[in-house]
């Protein structure tokens, strides 16, 4: 990795990392979680030539800057991915918004590239709605980003709206898709990281097959998932540390005190996308946002489950393109 400036937070970038066709085959320890990937690795496997880097709360956070980057008139597109995900959850759909926009994607902490926050001692931080909101309004700022239209999926879902109602004018649009918030039971493959006995041995045994079953449960229809995307979600979530920052993190998963009414104070052209086969959060939800906030348009994809742009990226962009385009100055 190479210095691609002396902002503070330094920003860089990578010039030698990029995806070498098919991984490694795992080995049998690997495939029961007794191993990990080293951070490095992730790095080397899964990060692009123009991969970049932020230090944001004491750790390198990946991100991608594509798109209309040097224009200052374009308008800004901030993707913000969910739970046990990556910022490549939004590759087909990415490309082909930004040829319109500046599009802006990252790695939320624990998962993908950027892994765990941590500590100025260097302790993996404990990981609830409070950090995230330092996290991302930390991020903006790093970034530059003074305006955007804000684009998240599940956990990335309820970021958007919430940096949307705490910040007044910073938020052109937003688009909520599959989104958390509403008082809900944690998904089964999550819930079970509030169990003791896998808090303590899911650091170091936590078979794939479990992973790859979460996986599969969150397309609408698991015919769809290629052996590369499965392989790249068990790779990230048997990260380095990974897996100790989510046994941290997911007892503070609680949507139950979370100021839902706020969501009527908001004054933001509003598009809520869903698939009707969601089993990780209630399609039912699609219509509370659609009723809480003023305006907001519903889009509900029959067949696909929790992660619609990943599922099928073209249906999702037919909706984005329409409720995106900003008419010409």
């Amino acid at each position: 990795m190479t210095r691609a400036g002396s902002a503070s937070p330094s920003l860089r970038t990578t010039h030698d990392a990029a995806p070498r066709g098919a991984p490694p085959r795992r080995s049998l320890a690997a495939r029961f979680g007794f191993t990990s990937v080293p951070r490095l690795e992730l790095v080397r496997r899964y990060t692009r030539h123009d991969a970049r880097f932020v230090e944001i709360m004491g750790t390198d956070v990946h991100y991608l800057d594509e798109g209309r980057a040097t224009d200052p008139d374009a308008p800004v597109l901030v993707l913000i991915h969910g739970f046990a995900s990556s910022l490549h959850t939004w590759d087909a759909v990415a490309a082909d918004l930004a040829r319109e926009h500046r599009v802006i994607r990252f790695d939320l902490p624990p998962f993908g590239v950027t892994g765990p926050l941590r500590s100025s001692s260097g302790a993996i931080e404990t990981i609830d709605i409070h950090v995230l909101r330092r996290f991302f309004d930390t991020l903006m700022q790093a970034l530059g980003i003074e305006r955007a239209t804000l684009i998240g999926n599940s956990l990335g879902g309820l970021l958007s709206w919430d940096y949307a109602v705490r910040h007044p004018g910073a938020v052109d649009k937003l688009v909520l898709i599959d989104a958390a918030g509403f008082p809900m039971k944690l998904p089964v493959y999550i819930d079970l990281f509030n169990r003791r006995l896998v808090q303590w041995s899911a650091p170091w045994l936590l078979p794939e097959s479990i992973v790859k079953s979460a996986v599969r449960n969150v397309y609408g229809d698991a015919r769809r998932l290629d052996p590369l995307t499965l392989r790249r979600y068990v790779d990230f979530f048997h990260g380095e540390h990974t897996r100790e920052a989510i046994a941290k993190m997911v007892p503070k998963l609680v949507f139950d005190d979370l100021d839902t009414d706020v969501l009527a104070t908001l004054d933001v052209p509003t598009l809520v996308l869903w698939g009707a086969k969601d089993r990780w959060i209630p399609p039912a939800h699609a219509a509370e946002f659609a009723k809480r906030i003023k305006g907001a348009k519903s889009v509900m994809y029959p067949g696909l489950g929790h992660i619609p742009m990943e599922e099928d990226p073209e249906r999702v962009l037919t909706d984005l393109h329409a409720f995106c385009a900003f008419p010409s100055s």
